[in-house]
């Protein structure tokens, strides 16, 4: 008897502390769920407050002015190659090209100077400017004139792509109307944009390329305009037209600094001009009197302090009359 007692004693001692441990345990994980469903909730508050201060007025500001860092390291970067005079001229990226036909000129210029009996040195320096300098200044003129017709023509293909937008088409059909009824070099650009789209790449990396070959402030701020949009949203014709306005009376600006600047850009020409044009015309009429200049040593340690000097002042006035637009 005392044995039967004893085992129901024990059973229920076990079933009693196996009730309270599994209760305990149903305890912890409802309070285990509950902290779950409060932290869970405040991820969703926190990226609630995440997305509308994305869509925050300061954090676009911010987002814009971190991009424009971005692109004009990018375009002081990619600026100052060859390779993107030559892409900014539409000769290509063949710099091996570029760099052979800088040593024939330099070459020729040199044997020729050697050949009408002229100092080494002279024909040395001579070499050097022409081959190293010469193509240099013709391709840098060649891309600034093609990247201001694409620049003057850019406005209107803004005002193409906000008509094509209002009217319903999507912003590709506009890209290649751009591409068939502007003028070049405009047209030609954005036909390689549209190409580029068309073959799977991304719009940013088509306009990042194009960018490339055309570094533009325009341009640029076209691109931040469609990268802020593509991840904002919002009215993209309205956008594009406030950027075709802002263009525009930024090509004004423009105008209106040359012309206000065109009297100081003319005295500082004729001023850079004056003294060797004075030399020159010295001796053309008194050759004898300007021998001793180009032939006595204290007259090429004269040459080149004149030189020296005479490079300052150009200097110091083209920074003087050079406005970055």
């Amino acid at each position: 008897m005392l044995f039967l007692l004893a085992g129901v004693l024990g059973f229920l001692t076990i079933a009693g502390l196996g009730f309270a441990l599994t209760g305990g345990g149903n305890g912890s994980t409802k309070t285990v769920k509950r902290a779950q469903l409060i932290a869970g909730g405040d991820r969703q508050a926190a990226a609630a407050r995440a997305k509308a201060a994305a869509n925050s007025p300061d954090l676009r500001r911010k987002q814009i002015i971190k991009t424009l860092k971005e692109q004009d390291r990018r375009q002081k970067k990619a600026s100052l190659t060859v390779a993107a005079h030559l892409r900014a001229a539409g000769l290509g990226e063949n710099t091996r090209m570029f760099w052979i036909i800088s040593a024939v000129i330099g070459l020729t210029v040199g044997v020729l100077l050697l050949v009408l009996h002229q100092m080494p040195l002279i024909a040395l320096g001579a070499a050097f400017a022409a081959g190293f300098g010469l193509p240099r200044w013709v391709v840098g003129m060649m891309a600034k004139a093609r990247t201001k017709k694409f620049t003057e023509a850019f406005s209107d293909a803004i005002d193409i792509i906000v008509r094509g937008i209002k009217s319903g088409l999507p912003v590709h059909d506009c890209l290649k109307v751009i591409g068939k009824e502007c003028p070049e070099p405009l047209a030609g650009e954005f036909r390689v944009l549209t190409e580029n789209v068309a073959m799977g790449m991304s719009m940013d990396q088509a306009l990042e390329r194009m960018y490339e070959r055309m570094p533009t402030n325009e341009l640029r701020f076209f691109t931040i305009v469609l990268s802020i949009q593509a991840k904002t949203g919002g009215n993209l014709a309205e956008a594009l037209g406030n950027l075709s306005t802002v263009l525009r009376a930024r090509k004004l600006m423009v105008e209106k600094i040359k012309a206000l600047s065109a009297e100081a850009v003319a005295s500082a020409f004729i001023i850079g001009s004056l003294p060797p044009g004075v030399v020159a015309l010295i001796s053309v009429t008194a050759p004898k009197y300007m021998a001793p200049l180009f032939t006595d040593p204290r007259g090429h340690v004269m040459l080149v302090v004149a030189g020296i000097w005479m490079s300052m002042g150009i200097f110091v006035m083209r920074k003087m009359i050079n406005f970055k637009f």
